[in-house]
């Protein structure tokens, strides 16, 4: 933005409360909205390590100090028209809003909730931590984004996700202190963000943040009653509003007397929550606030929470059986493709389920779904035909390199790529497949894309169209 941008766009109450707010660094932070942007993705550790990544990225990345498997790139590539972005290698992600999801300190085999999850930057790397093993529940409540976050989900291979679309109030009556970990990014005011939307900037009034607070309140006791004693809690926004930040904790630590407030990492940058912009309460200072004139990102704020008592481990294990028909076509189509893990794990016939004629995966642990309106419970593989199995595109897209022997393996240069991503049938090089016929897997260099079927020297375009670049 430049200095008369400023001027016109920023309401006159807001620059008020920030003068007052930050003192002596105002100026810097009103020059930091004269600086570009910045540009970041985050790489999917389940599928590929960071090492592995900046081997084959086929342009330039700058690794992210305060984030661990995140990269700056510059403004005029475009990382999603790239075949690793199709084979969910990583998600693009504004730099600041990697840091909550990576704060949040996720082992494999928990239960873990994303409250506010759409449109899924945060659930998939908390999906990646657990790595397949424990239970995601990723959670939002408009039916439109809630589609948006499936795609993210299914992107990124996850085996253990149930998506839903519910009110975090019948989550939290279904689901008491029955999750490790739970993250909620709150919908907030935006102040953070108003050099990358400028509509936020436009739309912004004094009042927003006081009634916004008013649900993020409501939302973070629920999300306290559905934590585990010993699990933890992150609390986010993408604003500066006091209110809607320290406010809120404040409003917790009152509430919820067994919610302890903790201390979160600690980068250059960073800067401390502010007591009083809360009700005083020195633990405040344990918050942090990302400010774009102290950081190479828009703004944050993010509270980590303890819930007083022991986490154990404890899930139910799901345990099905798929029926004979489900098993005998699926058996065949593993054979063909010649299976030997799904996501790099033994693939377990107690999580196979068929409704009606669709096949899914289910998570290796569950709750009690019934009555709550979800899109997906667990992975979907595919569909039961008249004597056959066809598989799903999130089943290709769960599968890891190697996990598969029936691959048509190209550079992720090779121009046949891009032609797949756009629908279009391949010819493809006697020595470039697995076999001479049947299901394989499309791959960028090793990580699968899609599925096609291998007649004579055609392969059968299989991406679905509703994928299609």
């Amino acid at each position: 933005m430049s200095e008369q941008n400023i001027t016109e766009l920023l309401h006159p109450a807001f620059l008020a409360r920030m003068k007052e707010m930050l003192g002596e660094e105002y100026d810097s932070f009103i020059k930091s909205y004269e600086v570009p942007r910045t540009y970041g993705l985050r790489v999917n550790t389940a599928k590929i390590s960071c090492e592995e990544f900046e081997k084959l990225v086929p342009f330039p990345v700058t690794p992210i100090p305060w984030i661990p498997n995140g990269y700056f790139y510059p403004e005029d590539v475009r990382p999603s028209y790239c075949p690793f972005y199709q084979a969910g290698l990583y998600y693009l992600q504004e730099p600041s809003a990697m840091t909550p999801a990576s704060c949040l300190p996720v082992t494999p085999g928990e239960n873990v909730l994303d409250l506010c999850a759409a449109p899924g930057g945060k659930t998939t790397e908390l999906g990646a931590r657990l790595n397949g093993e424990g239970l995601l529940v990723a959670n939002d409540i408009s039916a439109s984004r809630t589609r948006a976050l499936l795609r993210n989900v299914e992107l990124f291979g996850f085996t253990n996700a149930f998506v839903a679309n519910e009110t975090p109030a019948r989550l939290r009556d279904r689901f008491p202190e029955f999750f490790h970990k739970i993250l909620l990014d709150a919908p907030c005011s935006g102040e953070g963000m108003f050099r990358k939307e400028e509509a936020l900037a436009r739309d912004w009034t004094p009042e927003k943040s006081q009634e916004l607070a008013a649900i993020q309140r409501e939302l973070i006791l629920q999300a306290a009653d559905m934590l585990r004693p010993g699990g933890q809690l992150l609390y986010s926004t993408c604003t500066f509003a006091p209110d809607e930040d320290e406010g809120v904790v404040s409003w917790l630590l009152e509430n919820r007397p067994d919610m302890e407030l903790i201390e979160l990492p600690s980068y250059e940058g960073f800067t401390p929550g502010v007591p009083e912009w809360g009700n005083g309460d020195p633990r405040l200072t344990r918050c942090v606030h990302l400010f774009p004139h102290t950081m190479q990102g828009e703004g944050h704020f993010m509270a980590l929470f303890r819930k007083e008592g022991r986490a154990d481990l404890i899930g139910t294990m799901s345990s099905t059986k798929p029926n004979a028909d489900t098993r005998k076509w699926l058996e065949l189509f593993l054979k063909e493709i010649g299976l030997k893990t799904l996501g790099g794990k033994p693939f377990d016939w107690n999580r196979v389920e068929t409704r009606k004629d669709k096949v899914y995966y289910l998570p290796p642990l569950t709750g009690d779904f019934r009555g709550l309106t979800f899109l997906r419970n667990g992975l979907y593989l595919g569909d039961l035909k008249k004597n056959r199995f066809e598989p799903s595109e999130p089943f290709a897209l769960a599968l890891h390199k190697d996990d598969a022997e029936a691959v048509i393996s190209l550079p992720v240069s090779d121009e046949c790529l891009t032609r797949y991503l756009k629908g279009e049938t391949l010819n493809i090089e006697p020595e470039e497949a697995a076999h001479t016929k049947g299901w394989h897997l499309l791959c960028a260099d090793g990580y699968p894309i899609g599925f096609g079927k291998l007649v004579g020297a055609t392969l059968k375009n299989k991406y679905p169209a509703g994928w299609r670049v």
